[in-house]
């Protein structure tokens, strides 16, 4: 794939060497070619480097920085899915979010049918059921595409900025305690796990809401072009919510 990209802090023959030179050691990208009027780079990458990580590597080298153009959102948009040929705000609230409303339908729906076919209805383990299958099935859609998913995460999570080996360890922590509660192993500390990592995460998405970002959620990896949102929000305040709730019982 192939984008092109505004250079902002070029002067002179020398910084565009230095860009080019940064770019191009970065892994993933097979070319960049930077000009200096107009100030561009257009690259070419075997799979999608985020701005981020660009941005990153040339501030090590000098005071310069990369902004993505109008049509690069439009190309990403269409790469991703094909319900993003139609613009966001005019995709309909099912269209935009239907992955996660299935996922979570089918969770509630799963939960009450097992619930129910018991004697008494238990709130604690109806609890367990949800929140295990929950990091199951969330931790299988970031698996699919880790690497894409850790690259897509460090654009708002507030760990994975500062270290991209979070967005790595992070699918394989929600497995560990998808596991923890449907097998109801080690709950306490799945549940005081699940309390702090679903607080910290649920930060970086009310920091990208605060500043309107218009940028992809990762919490069903890159499968989907979901959009960050409030629905992102209420997914990561449910588990913490819940979890609180299971430490008070």
């Amino acid at each position: 794939m192939t984008h092109t990209y505004k250079v902002t802090g070029m002067t002179c023959g020398k910084c565009l060497a230095t860009v080019k030179s940064a770019l191009n050691k970065i892994q993933d990208i097979q070319k960049a070619d930077v000009t200096l009027d107009p100030q561009k780079a257009v690259i070419t990458m075997s799979t999608h480097v985020p701005t981020a990580i660009m941005n990153k590597q040339l501030a090590a080298a000098g005071k310069y920085t990369l902004e993505e153009t109008e049509s690069m959102h439009h190309e990403m948009s269409a790469a991703v899915s094909d319900d993003s040929t139609i613009p966001e705000e005019k995709r309909s609230f099912f269209t935009a979010y239907k992955p996660i409303l299935l996922v979570f339908g089918y969770l509630i729906g799963i939960t009450l049918l097992s619930e129910l076919t018991k004697s008494t209805f238990n709130i604690m383990s109806a609890m367990h059921l949800f929140m295990g299958g929950f990091f199951l099935v969330f931790s299988f859609f970031k698996l699919l595409d880790i690497k894409g998913f850790a690259y897509s995460y460090m654009t708002y999570d507030i760990i994975a900025k500062k270290w991209i080996g979070w967005g790595f360890i992070y699918p394989f922590i929600e497995l560990s305690l998808g596991l923890a509660y449907l097998f109801h192993f080690a709950i306490l500390e799945a549940t005081i796990i699940t309390l702090v990592v679903m607080s910290v995460s649920s930060i970086g998405v009310i920091q990208s809401l605060i500043a309107k970002k218009k940028i992809q959620c990762a919490c069903l990896g890159t499968v989907f072009n979901l959009p960050m949102s409030n629905i992102t929000l209420i997914e990561d305040l449910l588990m913490v919510v819940m979890a609180a709730v299971m430490l008070i019982l």
